[in-house]
């Protein structure tokens, strides 16, 4: 029997000369993955390591969930691992100076549960009955900030350092993987992915009021376009993609939380 959920998605370019950010989307009988990827504008293709990062985790995901996975967790930390050697693989293939990068956050959702994880300043947002249930923590100097209690969140997502990231998928070094988060989902919950270009023009309060869930497309557009019009001439590029969880409840389960690492900057 199918996953019974309502899916939206956008990716525009806001006013950028290219897009760099990608999406992905798939579903199985049993199970299902969203993907949303931002390429790094401060090194080279940045559209490139996001679009590569965004096939080969889906190309896993056709191959593995036949028609469900057997560990959620495990095949996300290890499609991550193989989306950056395919990344490093390809800049070396075509004689890039400098192998491409991208920030990344992919969801499996399957036996009722979302299961997510991320690296960089993409984030997963799991809201319910418009409370915020879960988020990803940003690997981010103005994350750092913002733990310290030097600027608010509503201060973050325009913050002048907000393009500094401190983990990516690409680059020279293997990528720091947080450990998986997984969440039981209850009916009508909606589970968010995005870039930065979506959530940070937006105060949290704002995210949480305009998705409702009752007809996810709009509302997804409406938000969009609030991005566009407040961010203006510095509107990033903008991606978003999100299911509203028609099923019910299956089983309480604990949520699992990243632990923290030792982290370098870099230019986003």
């Amino acid at each position: 029997m199918a996953l019974k959920h309502s899916i939206a998605r956008d990716c525009r370019i806001g006013a950028r000369r290219s897009n760099q950010d990608r999406i992905g989307y798939w579903a199985s009988e049993q199970a299902l993955l969203m993907v949303v990827a931002d390429g790094m504008g401060g090194h080279p293709r940045g559209e490139l390591a996001a679009q590569l990062a965004v096939d080969k985790i889906v190309e896993d995901f056709i191959r593995e969930a036949r028609p469900r996975l057997a560990q959620p967790e495990e095949f996300l930390l290890d499609a991550f691992g193989r989306a950056h050697q395919s990344i490093v693989t390809h800049a070396r293939e075509i004689k890039l100076p400098d192998a491409p990068r991208t920030v990344l956050v992919a969801c499996v959702v399957q036996d009722g549960a979302a299961t997510w994880t991320h690296v960089g300043d993409a984030r997963a947002y799991l809201i319910r009955r418009g409370a915020l249930v879960a988020r990803t923590h940003d690997h981010s100097y103005v994350q750092h900030l913002v733990d310290t209690e030097r600027i608010s969140e509503e201060e973050a997502g325009l913050h002048p350092e907000r393009n500094l990231v401190l983990r990516c998928i690409g680059g020279d070094d293997a990528p720091q993987l947080p450990e998986p988060e997984r969440v039981v989902l209850e009916r009508n919950d909606i589970v968010l992915l995005c870039s930065d270009g979506f959530w940070g023009p937006l105060v949290p309060d704002e995210l949480l009021a305009g998705l409702p869930g009752r007809a996810l497309q709009a509302e997804i557009d409406a938000l969009v376009r609030r991005v566009e019009t407040r961010a203006g001439t510095q509107c990033d590029n903008v991606s978003v993609m999100a299911i509203v969880w028609h099923e019910r409840k299956r089983r309480a389960a604990a949520a699992r939380r990243a632990k923290p690492a030792d982290d370098v900057p870099t230019q986003a």
